[in-house]
């Protein structure tokens, strides 16, 4: 068969043109200037705006550039801070006064370092006090930083300055509880509790200025006292033993006391009742016979009246409402009473 005949190839051949269509409608080339078409050259004024335009932007990109590198080496120093510049890893200078400063670009650093007073919690420690009694102590101090030149140069950071802090804290406590009882320790009231705090922070400052770390703690305090889990209990019933001792000692010291002033008291009343009934014999025996003295004037004027009182005393004293007697008539008694007085 034929190439003409053949329905295949002109298929095939059909599907070749029509890519080789498709790819000459991709790609386009432009069309070459021919002999007769004319060019139009560049204007001189429109090369030269070109031109100053990329001077003003590369005029601005240095400015912005210069303007970025001076803002990021300014920096602002706060109230509550010092800030420290080093060149090359010393330090150059330290500023304290808040405001706005600058570093030179590239070959300086700044750091900061915190000028408030801070609050640092002591690890917990055991300590036996001057008694032999075991206790756990939990401090904390409040410092602040004095001299950060010597700060960083004999401790480096914060963290270190801690550290030694909390060192001569644990050493001027442990020293000044041995010299105090536990319940001088545990005792709110007691002055030794206050002067313990001063004494400590006194000379752990002390410490920190010989050792040039350029840090002051403003106060150590006490946050909580314990015993021993192990200690707690054999502590405690020596302590209830110890005040049922003092208690008794007082109690009788008291019921001697109280014996004494008794028998004091009874003593004193005696001799006043004593007196008293001295004094009143004295006005007795003086009464007695100031009557006795009046009844014998007024009985010596009238003699028989004094008979007649005398019988009806002596009436009055053994007759009353409901007594019946028998008198013979020559009683006295019957003469009375039958008026018959002779």
């Amino acid at each position: 068969m034929s190439n003409e005949q053949n329905p295949f190839k002109k298929i095939e051949d059909a599907l070749k043109k029509m890519s080789e269509t498709d790819q000459k409608k991709k790609v386009q080339k432009p069309a070459e200037p021919g002999p007769d078409s004319k060019v139009t050259p560049m204007r001189p004024k429109k090369a030269a705006d070109i031109k100053r335009h990329t001077k003003l932007i590369i005029t601005l990109t240095a400015i912005f550039a210069v303007l970025a590198i001076l803002l990021s080496n300014l920096f602002i120093v706060k109230e509550n801070e010092y800030r420290i510049i080093r060149q090359f890893g010393e330090i150059t200078r330290i500023v304290q006064e808040p405001g706005i400063n600058m570093k030179i670009p590239f070959i300086q650093s700044v750091s900061s370092l915190p000028k408030n007073q801070m609050t640092y919690n002591v690890s917990e420690a055991e300590i036996n006090t001057k008694d032999k009694k075991r206790i756990i102590i939990d401090n904390y101090a409040v410092w602040h930083i004095t001299d950060p030149a010597k700060m960083i140069a004999n401790a480096r950071n914060i963290v270190n300055a801690e550290a030694r802090m909390e060192e001569f804290i644990y050493s001027v406590v442990r020293n000044e509880m041995g010299r105090l009882d536990y319940v001088n320790v545990v005792n709110d009231e007691d002055s030794s509790r206050g002067s313990l705090n001063d004494n400590v922070t006194e000379k752990v400052n002390k410490f920190l200025e010989e050792g040039n770390f350029g840090i002051e703690v403003v106060d150590v305090r006490m946050k909580r006292i314990d015993l021993p889990e192990e200690n707690e209990q054999s502590i405690y019933t020596r302590m209830i033993s110890e005040r049922e001792s003092t208690a008794q000692s007082y109690l009788s010291e008291g019921d001697a006391e109280k014996q004494k002033i008794e028998a004091e008291t009874d003593r004193e009343v005696q001799e006043m009742l004593a007196k008293a009934k001295r004094e009143a014999a004295v006005v007795t025996a003086q009464g007695e016979a100031e009557a006795a003295k009046i009844y014998n004037n007024a009985f010596s004027k009238d003699p028989e009246f004094y008979k007649l009182y005398r019988t009806l005393q002596s009436y009055s004293k053994v007759v009353d409402d409901e007594t019946m007697i028998i008198l013979p008539a020559d009683s006295p008694y019957a003469k009375l009473l039958t008026g018959n007085t002779q």
